[in-house]
């Protein structure tokens, strides 16, 4: 699918004029000769004995294909979290305000020009996107934006400096995907502190602008999947995807969700 999806468009200014290679032919099977490097910083307190020990599996999974298993480290981890919920949603607050019921998508039914501006946004965006939106305009408002968008834009810069330097001395990252198994829908609504913690491994690799993917590796003691990710060098999604094909085998993971089903009283 990426194969097919990739590659410059002149109308896009986001595209990339860069040559698309062939990602099935990185698929060899082997890492003899890599270095995949494992954060310490992503070692954090209070994670659950599970997942340290699928992290374990599949250091020794690549181990085993001919990798070299090596430290790295990320010191600005810590600001991550805080960075991404500063810059996203300020990038949502942004790119949402067109979204007012005038040029296109949902118009709220209402008569009066104002009515109609703020019931659209009311009733169109829901509880997490309207909360985000909130947060970003804060964030943008005239007295905080050097306070908070800057600043965290300038730690942004950072983060991507720790990858450059880690990605000096290895091929790829492997990391746990979140901090613990996936939590039922609806079961963080009233905290969402709590649900933006869960981001916590995944945010640096996008606030650095690198490939990741993550692969289901194994089950918790409720059942539920623990993935694997891996992050690679800027433009090398080859390398992600060999060694996360090489997980994926290795992992063999073939559990399907059960359906839930009610019995008629």
């Amino acid at each position: 699918m990426l194969q097919v999806m990739a590659g410059h468009d002149p109308k896009d200014s986001t595209s990339a004029n860069k040559p698309v290679p062939d990602y099935s032919a990185a698929l060899n099977g082997s890492l003899k000769g890599k270095k995949i490097g494992v954060p310490k910083e992503y070692n954090v307190e209070g994670m659950p004995a599970e997942i340290t020990a699928i992290w374990k599996q599949g250091k020794a999974w690549l181990k085993d294909a001919g990798a070299e298993i090596i430290e790295v480290s990320l010191p600005h981890t810590h600001y991550a979290l805080a960075t991404y919920y500063i810059i996203a949603p300020a990038e949502a607050s942004s790119n949402l305000a067109r979204y007012d019921g005038v040029r296109y998508g949902f118009r709220a039914n209402e008569p009066d020009l104002k009515d109609m501006y703020e019931l659209t946004r009311a009733q169109g965006f829901g509880n997490e996107v309207k909360r985000r939106i909130m947060i970003g305009t804060y964030a943008l408002s005239a007295g905080y934006y050097d306070a908070y968008y800057i600043k965290a834009q300038k730690v942004r810069r950072l983060i991507a400096d720790d990858f450059k330097k880690a990605f000096e001395t290895c091929d790829a990252l492997l990391t746990p995907t979140a901090p613990s198994a996936a939590f039922a829908i609806g079961e963080n609504e009233d905290d969402p502190v709590k649900m933006y913690l869960n981001d916590v491994f995944t945010v640096p690799a996008s606030l650095a602008g690198l490939p990741g993917m993550s692969v289901p590796a194994g089950l918790d003691s409720q059942g539920l999947p623990l993935g694997l990710q891996i992050l690679g060098r800027p433009w090398d999604e080859e390398t992600v995807f060999n060694v996360a094909s090489l997980i994926e085998k290795q992992a063999n993971f073939i559990y399907m969700p059960q359906s839930l089903t009610t019995k008629a009283a």
